[in-house]
């Protein structure tokens, strides 16, 4: 091949090349999506008398944990996480009890209503020191440098543990397990001292994300087991698979910009998802049995789910108009 046969065909693959990337992600193929999973509020009541102890009345460590890995989930963006709102709004419906939290099955039903691919269930399995009657009396919700109880033993020893399992909401199976564990100890303070003067909890709950939290001797080790978790949990974002959701129903109902649908979150349908309207034109039936062997559609327009209940979903038109009910709805999602 000659000299000016190679520059030429280098041209054309470049020019090629650049084609391809100045082409739009619908044309190329979008990327597939994150992984969507849920985390639920950790069950904490193997350790419930320790951290009552702690903090001289119950606080829902079970929920600051969760808190504290949804936002290193979050900040990392291996997986989507689903918005707390949403996963509170399900569990209200449900009538879901905290003594639930870890438990697979409960939670596989509430994320299959998300729309989620997999729900994160977890335990506190250690929080507190080795000897939990010491440094850790009852008083209240301020530290004032010497620990809720008054003055601290010579030295204090934090340990927390963590475990967790990815849930296949279709399923139930267990997909990964996930473990964390965080030790800190320093001379002349109790668990809540160390640094700060954090007084972050009352009423059944407490800000782990505080730095004056993080700074204590308890909140270091909190910060290690989640950390050591999170990276436990993004690890294991292989083995959650992205379910293939396909949506099939019809407009039962239209209430000016309002499209209800005879489908919802049993169907797969989620807030934010967009749905195809089609008007069947024509049914073609069997000549030997009369039955419907298929129908023949045109597409009217988009719609897109804006409020969801188990059994129904309401829309608004993202594009097209005239829509009717008896019109079918359809999404193939992911």
């Amino acid at each position: 091949m000659t000299l000016k046969k190679s520059a030429s065909l280098l041209f054309v693959l470049i020019a090629v090349a650049a084609a391809l990337a100045e082409r739009p992600l619908s044309a190329q193929g979008a990327p597939a999506r994150k992984a969507r999973i849920a985390v639920m509020d950790f069950d904490y009541h193997t350790v419930q008398t320790a951290s009552s102890a702690l903090f001289g009345t119950n606080v829902d460590v079970g929920k600051g944990i969760a808190d504290l890995l949804v936002t290193d989930l979050v900040k990392n963006g291996t997986y989507s996480i689903i918005e707390r709102q949403a996963l509170d709004k399900i569990m209200a419906e449900q009538n879901f009890s905290n003594s639930n939290r870890a438990d697979p099955t409960s939670a596989a039903k509430l994320g299959k209503l998300l729309g989620v691919d997999a729900i994160l269930v977890g335990s506190v399995t250690q929080f507190g020191n080795e000897t939990q009657n010491k440094n850790i009396g009852g008083g209240g919700g301020n530290w004032h440098g010497f620990g809720v109880g008054g003055v601290g033993h010579s030295k204090s020893n934090a340990n927390v543990g963590l475990s967790a399992r990815l849930v296949n909401v279709d399923t139930g199976e267990i997909m990964a397990v996930a473990e964390g564990a965080g030790t800190s100890s320093r001379s002349s303070t109790s668990l809540l001292g160390g640094g700060g003067n954090w007084s972050g909890w009352g009423n059944g709950h407490a800000d782990f994300g505080s730095s004056d939290f993080q700074q204590t001797i308890i909140g270091e080790a909190v910060k290690l087991a989640v950390d050591k978790l999170t990276a436990d949990v993004i690890a294991d974002a292989p083995k959650v698979a992205v379910r293939s959701i396909q949506v099939d129903g019809l407009v039962a109902a239209v209430d000016g910009g309002q499209i209800v649908l005879n489908v919802g979150a049993k169907a797969g349908v989620k807030v934010g998802d967009q749905l195809e309207v089609l008007r069947v034109t024509k049914e073609i039936k069997d000549p030997s049995t009369g039955a419907v062997i298929r129908r023949l559609t045109s597409s009217i327009g988009t719609i897109k789910a804006t409020d969801v209940d188990d059994a129904s979903a309401v829309c608004t038109p993202v594009s097209g108009s005239g829509f009717q009910t008896g019109d079918r709805v359809r999404s193939v999602t992911q």
